[in-house]
């Protein structure tokens, strides 16, 4: 003798919201523990990142190996209600500075072998731009995008904390061509 309809239909009803509560568990945990879907806007880490690229942040990454100079880091601006994608290069503690496009730390030029020399070499006008001296706090980092005359990072924002900071690196997806990792 078979089971009724009514009590199949219920039980594969009731498998089914199981299944879907465990996926929606693992998903968040992945989310908010692991990696982080992020999606360029704008062109402020070009040639770097471009924009519409889609990937993964680095989560897991941030939480246990912490933020270094040239790192790649999603920052999230919370007045905005945006996420940025810029790179680190002054950290906690540190003055930084530039003139004639060169970066200082603590009063020491520090070399900037990520860029795309070809494409910071054409522009017409300063790359960086002078920035005077700024301190950064014991919790602060200065960010600033890899296409610096076309980004809003710390110079417009100032020095970001670390707890705007919610991943770091970019595993680019798609389009398919730009496949790859930038500072995971």
């Amino acid at each position: 003798m078979s089971e009724p309809k009514t009590s199949t239909f219920q039980k594969d009803f009731l498998e089914f919201l199981k299944t879907l509560a465990i996926s929606f568990l693992i998903v968040f945990l992945l989310v908010h523990y692991v990696a982080r879907p992020i999606r360029v806007q704008g062109d402020s880490m070009y040639p770097t990142l471009h924009d519409g690229a889609v990937g993964v942040a680095n989560i897991a990454g941030l939480n246990l190996n912490g933020i270094r100079r040239f790192d790649v880091v999603i920052i999230w601006v919370e007045d905005k209600k945006e996420y940025l994608v810029k790179r680190v290069v002054g950290l906690p503690g540190e003055t930084v500075s530039y003139q004639n496009d060169q970066l200082y730390i603590n009063g020491q030029a520090v070399a900037e072998d990520f860029f795309n020399t070809e494409y910071k070499n054409s522009s017409t006008k300063p790359f960086t731009g002078d920035i005077d001296e700024i301190t950064l706090g014991s919790d602060e980092y200065y960010c600033l995008g890899d296409n610096r005359p076309f980004s809003r990072d710390s110079r417009y924002y100032g020095p970001f904390t670390r707890s705007m900071i919610v991943a770091k690196g970019a595993l680019i997806l798609y389009p398919f061509n730009e496949f790859g990792v930038a500072s995971w």
